[in-house]
């Protein structure tokens, strides 16, 4: 049986620079791996102004330049880590741990739940991005789009893990 028939996918998780410069990372890795996720590929990067607009490609369009400046300037405060995790529909799998985008509404057990504080009125407020931890890709499309950016395929590994073993 192929990996696709299984729903397995991969997809892009960045800890932010709140989330490096708190000591979080072990923490937020820790919960993708219980969860089955493997990790594929990883790397530590500080963003720079043409690489953010490259993985933040329709952010302002989306959300405007006010949110696009603000978000790009804080990528771009510190070092971020990258993680391409594969795992069974992977994605959704992510988002769910993560929790909702704005940090006081994540519940409690989602990691922007338990250590992240910041409201979206305190950010609108403040004028500064939403310091969430954590980015995740939204969908299969923008996972794709988003790895292969962030990972070349000398920097994508296969191997097996137990729980793969045990499971198909």
């Amino acid at each position: 049986m192929a990996d696709s028939d299984l729903g397995v996918e991969r997809t892009l998780v960045l800890l932010k620079p709140d989330a490096v410069v708190r000591g979080l990372a072990g923490r937020v890795i820790t919960r993708f791996e219980d969860a089955a996720l493997k990790i594929v590929g990883t790397k530590m990067k500080q963003m720079d102004a043409d690489f953010t607009r490259k993985h933040y490609f329709d952010l302002e369009e989306r959300a405007g330049s006010e949110i696009y400046n603000c978000t790009a300037g804080f990528m771009q405060s510190g070092p971020v880590i990258a993680l391409a995790l594969e795992g069974v529909d992977a994605v959704t799998k992510v988002r769910k741990i993560i929790g909702s985008t704005f940090p006081d509404q994540a519940a409690p057990g989602t990691v922007r739940g338990d250590f992240a504080h910041q409201t979206k009125a305190s950010s609108e407020v403040s004028g500064k991005a939403v310091m969430n931890l954590v980015h995740a890709s939204g969908n299969s499309e923008e996972a794709k789009y988003e790895v292969e950016l962030w990972f070349g395929p000398d920097e994508q590994f296969e191997y097996e893990t137990l729980a793969e073993k045990l499971a198909y």
